[in-house]
This record gives C-alpha cells, sequence and structure tokens, in this order.
C-alpha cells in the first residue's frame, strides 16, 4: 500500500496497513499532538486534538487507518484551527502559563499554538480533596484516560463518565468521594492525566513547617525506587541512580538524619521469610498461598475486593511503616531523642503510601509522606544544583541495607528477596545465584516458577496492575506463595513518580535498582550486619512478641460504597 504523509511517499507492508495514522506518523518521526490517547488502551478519540486531514476529510489519527493512495494532511490551516477550536472547547479553565513541564498537555497547547484562553469555563465543581489524591474537575477536559486506565489496565472502575453534553464531568459512583468507594489510591490516573486535574495530596507545606521548627529532630527515609527515578525531574537519562545526589539533597534541606528504607525492606523479609516457613511447616491450606507485597494499593484492592483472601496476607507491613516505628523506638533510644520530637518523612514513589500513613491498624511511625515530583519540588525551591552535587551516605544507625532490599522497588523484587532469605534459612545452605532471571523477564504479565525449601517444593507467582492481579488470582491455587503489586511495574511504575509516556522508561528503572543490588557488599537480607545487631539487641528474633508488636498488622474487609 502506498500512501502520501504531507506530500511525502511512503510505502506500507502488510502488517504497517493495520497501523493507525498516529502510529504511522511517528513512526516517521511526524508529530501530533494528542490528549486522550494511550498506546496500551484502545482509541476511543475523545479529545480530538490528534485530527488531520485524510482525502480532504478530517479524521482523528488515533482511530483511524489509511487506506490505498490516501493522502493526508497534518499540518494545513484547517488541521490546525480544527485542533486549536477542539482544545478550546475543552479546557477553558487550563492556565497555560501554569501547566507544569511534566504535563503531556503543555507540549500539545506550544504545539497547538494556545496562549490564552477564548471561551468562559461555565464548571463550578468542588475539588476532591482526598488523604492521598485530589480531583478538580473545574480543570478535567473529559479526555476520558483516567477512567480508562482505573478500569482497563487496574480493573479497579473506581470513576467514570456521568451526565451528557455540557455537563459530562468524571466522578465515582453516585458523585461520592474517591475514598468513598473502591478506589485503591494506585494514582494511575494520576500519572495518566494529561493536564493536572488529577495530582497526589501534597505534604510539602507540613514537611516544610517541621524542617524550620528547631525543636523537632526530621528524619527522612528513602524507598528504592525514588533513586532510579528523581534524576529525571532533573534532566537527567532514565534509570540514572542518583543514590548519593538525593542523600546529600535531603541534608541539604534540612533533614537532621537521612536513613534507607532498604533497611525496612531487610527487615520485613526477615519477619515474612519467618512467616512463609512457618505457614509451610504447620501445611495450613487456609492461610495458603501466602501472599507478599510492600504495596498498599493492593492492600486496598484485597480488602475491597477479595477479603476472602485476608487469612492469606503476610500481617508484616511494609518497609517504610516497620522502619518508621524503628526510627521511632529503636532509634529513639540509642540517639536519646523522646520519640515525640522525631518528624519522620517517607519519600516514596507511591500515593496509595499517603493514604496508608493515615490507616490507625498499623499504629504507624509516619508522619508525612512525599512523592518523588514533591522532593523534586522541594529541592527546587531550596535552588539545589541536583546534577552537580556529591554523594553522601545514609547515616549509619539504619541506612546500611542489602541487595535484596534495592529490589523492591521493581515487580517480583519482594518475591525475589524473600526466596534469597526463605531458601537459605531452611536449606542452611548458601544460594551461590541470588538473582531469579524468571521474576525479572519483561515478557510476561505475569511471572512463575517453583523452588525447594527443605524438603518441600513450592510454586511462586508475581503480578503487577491491578488486571494482571485479577487474572493471577483465577489461578492462584496452583502457587503457594505470591506477590501482588498494585501498579504496572511494580512501584519503580508508582503514582508519585516522575510522569512517563513510554513503558521502556519502567525497565530502565527497574535495571537500575538491580544495577544497585548488584554493586551491595550485602545481597541477602539476613546478611546485613545492622538487621543482626536490631535482632540481637532489641527485637530478639523474627516473629518475636516485641517484633509482632512493632512490625505486623491486620486487615478488615472494606465495603466497595
Amino acid at each position: 500500500m502506498k500512501i502520501t504523509i504531507d506530500n511525502k511517499q511512503i510505502e506500507l507492508n502488510a502488517a504497517d496497513s493495520n497501523k493507525t495514522l498516529l502510529q504511522i506518523c511517528r513512526e516517521n518521526d511526524i508529530k501530533i499532538p494528542t490528549l486522550c490517547f494511550h498506546k496500551n488502551l484502545f482509541p476511543e478519540a475523545r479529545c480530538r486534538v490528534c485530527l488531520v486531514e485524510m482525502n480532504s476529510k478530517l479524521v482523528t489519527a488515533c482511530s483511524t487507518k489509511p487506506i490505498e493512495n490516501a493522502s493526508i494532511i497534518t499540518n494545513s490551516e484547517r488541521v490546525i484551527k480544527s485542533r486549536k477550536m477542539n482544545l478550546e472547547l475543552m479546557s477553558p479553565n487550563i492556565n497555560v502559563n501554569e501547566l507544569a513541564n511534566d504535563f503531556e498537555a503543555k507540549e500539545v497547547y506550544d504545539q497547538i499554538g494556545m496562549e490564552y484562553e477564548r471561551f468562559k469555563s461555565i464548571k463550578d465543581y468542588h475539588p476532591d480533596l482526598g488523604a492521598a489524591i485530589v480531583r478538580d474537575n473545574n480543570k478535567c477536559v473529559n479526555c476520558g484516560k483516567c477512567v480508562q486506565v482505573c478500569g482497563k489496565i487496574q480493573e479497579i472502575h473506581a470513576i467514570d463518565f456521568s451526565s451528557r453534553a455540557h455537563n459530562e464531568h468524571v466522578t465515582p459512583y453516585d458523585e461520592k468521594k474517591l475514598e468513598e468507594v473502591a478506589c485503591i489510591q494506585c494514582g494511575q490516573c494520576l500519572i495518566n492525566c494529561p493536564v493536572g486535574a488529577i495530582t497526589e495530596r501534597s505534604h510539602l507545606p507540613e514537611v516544610i513547617k517541621a524542617l524550620n521548627n528547631p525543636k523537632k529532630h526530621v528524619v527522612a527515609q528513602t524507598a528504592p525506587a525514588i533513586r532510579a527515578a528523581l534524576g529525571e525531574l532533573f534532566n537527567m537519562p532514565y534509570g540514572t541512580l542518583v543514590t548519593g545526589k538525593m542523600v546529600t539533597a535531603l541534608k541539604k534541606c534540612g533533614f537532621n538524619k537521612v536513613f534507607d528504607v532498604d533497611l525496612g525492606a531487610d527487615m520485613t523479609i526477615m519477619e515474612e521469610s519467618a512467616e512463609l516457613l512457618k505457614r509451610l511447616k504447620e501445611k495450613n491450606k487456609k492461610k495458603l498461598p501466602m501472599i507478599t507485597t510492600c504495596c498498599p494499593g493492593w492492600i486496598l484492592m484485597m480488602e475491597f475486593f477479595y477479603p476472602e483472601l485476608i487469612p492469606n496476607m503476610s500481617t508484616c507491613k511494609s518497609p517504610h511503616e516497620m522502619s518508621g516505628m524503628l526510627i521511632k523506638s529503636y532509634y529513639a533510644e540509642l540517639a536519646n531523642i523522646n520519640p515525640k520530637d522525631i518528624v519522620v518523612v517517607s519519600i516514596m514513589p507511591c500515593t496509595a503510601k499517603k493514604f496508608e500513613s493515615t490507616r490507625p491498624e498499623l499504629n504507624t511511625g509516619v508522619d508525612y509522606v512525599l512523592t518523588t515530583r514533591e522532593l523534586g519540588r522541594l529541592i527546587k525551591q531550596k535552588n539545589i544544583d541536583f546534577s552537580s552535587l556529591p554523594d553522601t551516605e545514609f547515616d549509619p544507625t539504619l541506612g546500611l541495607a542489602s541487595g535484596a532490599g534495592d529490589i523492591f522497588g521493581a515487580a517480583g523484587g519482594v518475591m525475589e528477596a524473600a526466596l534469597r532469605t526463605a531458601y537459605e534459612l531452611s536449606t542452611k545452605k548458601k544460594l551461590e545465584k541470588v538473582e531469579f532471571q524468571n521474576l525479572r523477564t519483561k515478557d510476561s504479565s505475569i511471572r512463575e516458577g517453583k523452588i525447594k525449601l527443605g524438603n518441600k517444593t513450592i510454586r511462586y507467582a508475581t503480578a503487577s496492575g491491578g488486571a494482571n492481579i485479577r487474572k493471577l488470582l483465577r489461578n492462584k491455587d496452583k502457587y503457594d506463595f505470591i506477590e501482588m503489586m498494585a501498579c504496572p511495574g511494580g512501584c519503580v511504575g508508582g503514582g508519585g513518580q516522575p510522569i512517563y509516556s513510554d513503558d521502556k522508561v519502567l525497565t530502565l528503572r527497574a535495571q537500575a535498582l538491580y544495577k544497585q543490588d548488584s554493586m551491595r557488599e550485602y545481597r541477602r537480607s539476613h546478611e546485613n550486619p545492622i538487621v543482626k545487631d536490631i535482632y540481637k539487641k532489641y527485637l530478639g528474633e523474627p516473629l518475636s512478641k516485641k517484633a509482632e508488636k512493632l512490625l505486623h498488622t491486620k486487615y478488615t474487609k472494606k465495603e466497595k460504597f
């Protein structure tokens, strides 16, 4: 098939003829603006800013396939005028000059040439101010990406369109707030919103206030996925490890101590491995397969949709909650500081962690949660030249971690870390090859394998993304041990991470964490000398009464509405 795009003749093979005009243009370095398009979803052509002319007829490039000898024009006066009109009608409440550069709409507005709005908005919605997610329908352009992602990629269906014509808007069921329906707070709607109508609930004002209070001892603890993505906010290549620069920046921002959540991950593995081996020994089928995670999004998904799996869930708190408790107990005693004077700030790749820190059953030691993006904003507010910073080590008290803790940020990483320790504790043998390549594959949405622990062979599997989780759970009885991560790709693709448009970014972030793991002196959680010291001097052993009180929790069924 032969077609012409902007007077350039292009020959398509049989496979190309099934592609859309948008795909063909992008493959030929022809820019077409989009707002509602998502490459992993069916194109609904709602926003209509990707209009082009095909044989003198205006068509949406995202949903139209070429025909023989088609003549396509992507930048005619008619096309530009139509795109601009559609954008003006969609977004009278968008201030072009206030749009952040990381929102997709910023480039679209620049490309189309939008400088001001001609039409007066008739929207008058009250923003939905949640503990983790903030929605402002006054800024929404009804592109539908959030609805599609929530429904088709996550399979949560917390939001949908309501009303018709000029009253059409996105809302949870019956105009309720997000926290009143079965929303898992994962933030995938936020990552995919092109105009910033959905944002995280910012804790920056509270954190800055604490940093300015000389009576407070403010401690930052950072998740593994942060060090693989923070550099993107300062124009560094995707997948750049910025661990040392991140610690330096946090010190310059005024934090008294900077600890590594990876140590909390090591503690999680110690408790969880002991829990798994105990369940396998008891042969209690009601508690198998045991489910592992560090993901509060999955916890909410389980409580809303799969409450029958609560007995299967590991009772371990997530790593930052564990280390938060240790900071206000173990560290407070060592440093002779009143726990009431310590402010713990978790830097997380996840919006659901904000909600998690408000859960009363956790008796949380975490005061505030900043996303990767919020940390980037704090560093910029302090006028810190991030890319030129020297490297600094984490503070040693709770700053030494194993490589097993690093890989928690990638899908399958929690499982891999747990198997490293469970194998050696059960067999009393050294696991020579600690990399589980079957859990690192890019080819499958569900990753599985089997391993012998003692005299028992167990089957394990992992899934990330709500739809994949549902798929795995349909066959859960095949397995003894499973890992769930609500966000596609795991924490590297969390709702608090820098906004990205290509899934390859998630692969690069995960590879950075695997690289960090490979460089560690200790690669198994039970080898970590600080972990050994904490158990020797403070907790006794995994699953002890003190460990149960500080590091474990429970979950309950939640009503969907």
